[in-house]
This record gives C-alpha cells, sequence and structure tokens, in this order.
C-alpha cells in the first residue's frame, strides 16, 4: 500500500489561522501511530508518540530535513510526547512521502524511537540525492547490471552483509565487486550483434594483487514489453533482503551513493530491460586488455586517460560460466 499524497492537501484546505501545526493520521491502513501534520508556514510534518520513558530523538544533520522531540496536544488530547520530523525542503516532498510509508510500515512492530532513527539513517543519502539530476541511460544500465550479478551471482550463496558488502563499484574502487583473493569486474552493453565492452583506464582489467580477476559481461535488449527495470531489480534485491536492517540500511546507502534516488523512479522505470544473456571470464594474459606491462617501458610519459574498446566475440573458451550455479563455489568463499 502506497503512501496517499492528497493527506496533505487536505490537511491543508483544514488549516486554520494561529494554529500550531493542523494533524491528521497518515496512514490509518498501516498504523494509528503517525500523524501527518502541516504548520503555518506550510511546512510538512511527521509526528510519532512516544513513551515518556523513551529518549529525545534529534536530528539536524541533514539539510532540508529536521527532528526534534516536543510535546504536543493532538485533537485535543492529553499533551504527549512526539518525534516531529518537519520537511523543509519542497523539492524533497516525494522523499518526505517515502519515510512516512516506511516509517508506518514499521511502527507497530518495534519501538518508535529506533524505527524512526532506523528509517531517517536508511534514508538519509536518498534525502541529499532530491535535487540531483536524473541518472544518465548508460548510468542507468551501467547499475543495471552491477545490481544483476550482485542480485543473481552472490546473494543466492553468501551471507546477505557479505554479499553487499563485496559491491564496491559506487566508492570509486579499481573493481566492481571486491573480496580477499578475487575481483569482479562488470561490463554491460545493449548491443546484441557483439559482446564489445569500453575499458576505462589502464588498471581497470589488471588483476587484484595476490589475486584473480573475472569479467562479468551482461548483454540486455531494450524491450518495451518487458517488465524488468532499474527500480524492479532493486525491489526483488531489497525482497531477498527481507528483514536484515543492517543488510538493508548498507544496500540503500550504496545505492544512494551509486547516483540512485527513489525520487526519479517514474523516469527510471521506462527504460525496460531484457537479459539476452551473462558470461563470466576469468582475465588471464590470453584475454584481450591491456596493462602497464603491455608497453615495453610501462605507458609512455605525456599519455593521460587510456580508454579502448575489447569485443569478446571468439573468446568462448575464456569463459567460465554462463550461470551462477556453474561456478557459485568460486564466489562463495
Amino acid at each position: 500500500m502506497n503512501f496517499n499524497q492528497d493527506i496533505w492537501k487536505k490537511i491543508e484546505s483544514e488549516y486554520l489561522s494561529g494554529e500550531k501545526i493542523i494533524a491528521r493520521l497518515a496512514v490509518p491502513e498501516m498504523s494509528r501511530k503517525l500523524y501527518a501534520g502541516i504548520d503555518s508556514m506550510k511546512q510538512r510534518h511527521l509526528l510519532v508518540p512516544i513513551e515518556k520513558d523513551e529518549e529525545d530523538y534529534n536530528d539536524s544533520e541533514s539539510k532540508g530535513m529536521s527532528i526534534s522531540t516536543r510535546k504536543l496536544i493532538i485533537k485535543r488530547a492529553e499533551q504527549k510526547r512526539y518525534i516531529d520530523i518537519i520537511c523543509q525542503d519542497v523539492s524533497g516532498h516525494i522523499i518526505f512521502d517515502a519515510i512516512a510509508k516506511d516509517i508506518a510500515e514499521k511502527l507497530d512492530k518495534g519501538i518508535p524511537r529506533e524505527v524512526v532513527a532506523n528509517v531517517i539513517g536508511k534514508w538519509r543519502n536518498f534525502w541529499k540525492k532530491t535535487s540531483q539530476e536524473i541518472m544518465s541511460s548508460n548510468e542507468i544500465i551501467g547499475l543495471f547490471a552491477e545490481l544483476w550479478f550482485l542480485y543473481k551471482w552472490l546473494l543466492p550463496y553468501l551471507e546477505n552483509f557479505e554479499a553487499i558488502k563485496r559491491w564496491r563499484g559506487p566508492f570509486s574502487s579499481r573493481h566492481d565487486f571486491e573480496w580477499k583473493g578475487t575481483s569482479v569486474e562488470v561490463k554491460s552493453t545493449t548491443n546484441v550483434q557483439c559482446r564489445v565492452h569500453k575499458i576505462h583506464g589502464i588498471e581497470q582489467l589488471s588483476p587484484p594483487e595476490n589475486g584473480d580477476l573475472f569479467l562479468f559481461s551482461l548483454r540486455l535488449r531494450e524491450e518495451q514489453g518487458s517488465e524488468m527495470t532499474l527500480p524492479n531489480l532493486i525491489k526483488l534485491c531489497k525482497d531477498f533482503l527481507g528483514d536484515d536492517i543492517e543488510s538493508l540500511s548498507k544496500f540503500e546507502n550504496i545505492l544512494a551513493i551509486a547516483g540512485y534516488s527513489p525520487f526519479y523512479d517514474k523516469e527510471y522505470s521506462k527504460f525496460k530491460f531484457r537479459v539476452v544473456d551473462e558470461k563470466l571470464y576469468r582475465v588471464t594474459k590470453d584475454f584481450p586488455h591491456l596493462e602497464r606491462s603491455s608497453f615495453i617501458n610501462d605507458v609512455p610519459s605525456g599519455i593521460g586517460v587510456i580508454e579502448y574498446s575489447i569485443n569478446l566475440d571468439g573468446y568462448d573458451n575464456l569463459c567460465l560460466a554462463t550461470s551462477p550455479n556453474e561456478i557459485s563455489s568460486q564466489f562463495s568463499k
């Protein structure tokens, strides 16, 4: 069930001059502990009642959103302590509604202060991204490929947190996935005629120190009849993680660092993909790539960034697997 965005219009229409905040139950179908409110400055509030013995929760780290604990009277009831989450930036309204829904879903299953703290921590990086530019089509495809590898090749064979921890691409690491003795570089293409990938830099296909390097190649076709989109794949990952709060929080923080924000999900959902095939290669001396050792005396002085393309057609002999079942033991260590 989604958050009913019309609640804000309804509250605003009922606002009486002079009142500090007017509030109503935000999502009564989910929880009767969460109120949506609007003040005289038309700022949106989420109000969560807490018990007398619960510690205050205050947070001013997020620009455009503030959180404090205050005593309020709602609908002439007795005065209570509430965690008051205020949206001070109109560009964040969509994310604020997502936060409201997330809190409502969890409030009846936990301690209110802890629920709010966990949800705010989870959404903090997304909140910072509300005003960023939408991801380009190449960025969408690249993130889709990394998430596909995570969802299909790692999550089913590892503990959740360990699988998420291996995802390093958004942190500008040398390879997209890294762990002891192994690195995986993920490449994607929508060219279904040949398997061509662009390599960025002389180090991208250099193996890790004392380890093996693999290249995961994902071929996609943009196909409007498909139901697979970036937001759908993210949902599959979240569903897999279930109630594992620690892993979910780390996953969502990495997504935000990668440049993804659910603020643009409507646009991202327009990119629909069908997975044509997927192949995992071991990068050996026979694999088409450049390293520093490819040059007689290292990279010539005066040369900046080196970018080149590789065509993997004709290199099936170096393909180790076309599905995770064929190599799961290698990645489950």
